[in-house]
């Protein structure tokens, strides 16, 4: 999960009229999260439709059900796996107001929470954000861009080994699918 920025509403009148999925609202949250899951940065839009739904659960409080700051865009397993879970005072983490960074850890392709953070353990419980699948994606990213460091770094022309590290470095840039466990490798590598 890594920090998004969520652009202002293009369609406050649908939400006035109690259309939160209003395709222009949709396709903004969309753009914003490079057309990943908030939660869990796997692609979505190439293999589901992705749904806008409620970072605080409209069921424990109806009255954000409309509020342009408590919608995000998010994929069916993450959104299933969180369902109407709600703890006052210790809510999930919202990437679009607050930075994951500080409550969240990534490790090789497993999740952790920051210093022992209940806010980041909460968020990756109630989304289910180490599920078997998804690790398992992780880990193949991550197999194969330790493939191309030890590529890169094995190459005798500096000239192949400068671009090579700037494709990596492309890698872990906030579009991409991952964003969060590339970086984190590439860093435990000096990249």
């Amino acid at each position: 999960m890594i920090q998004l920025v969520r652009p202002a509403c293009p369609n406050p009148a649908a939400l006035s009229s109690g259309n939160y999925k209003h395709p222009q609202n949709k396709l903004a949250l969309v753009k914003a999260n490079s057309h990943k899951c908030m939660y869990c940065e796997s692609l979505v839009s190439h293999v589901y439709y992705g749904d806008v739904e409620h970072i605080v659960p409209k069921s424990v409080k109806p009255e954000l059900e409309f509020v342009w700051e408590n919608l995000g865009y998010v994929c069916a397993r993450c959104n299933g796996a969180k369902k109407d879970k709600y703890d006052e005072g210790l809510e999930i983490i919202d990437p679009y107001s607050e930075d994951p960074a500080l409550n969240l850890l990534a490790v090789g392709w497993v999740l952790y929470p920051l210093k022992g953070s209940a806010k980041g353990e909460l968020t990756i419980l109630n989304v289910d954000l180490n599920r078997r699948e998804l690790v398992q994606r992780r880990q193949d990213l991550i197999n194969r861009v330790n493939r191309a460091v030890v590529a890169c770094f094995n190459s005798s022309s500096k000239q192949l080994q400068a671009n090579a590290l700037q494709a990596l470095k492309a890698e872990a840039e906030a579009d991409k699918e991952y964003a969060l466990f590339v970086d984190s490798f590439l860093k435990s590598q000096g990249i």
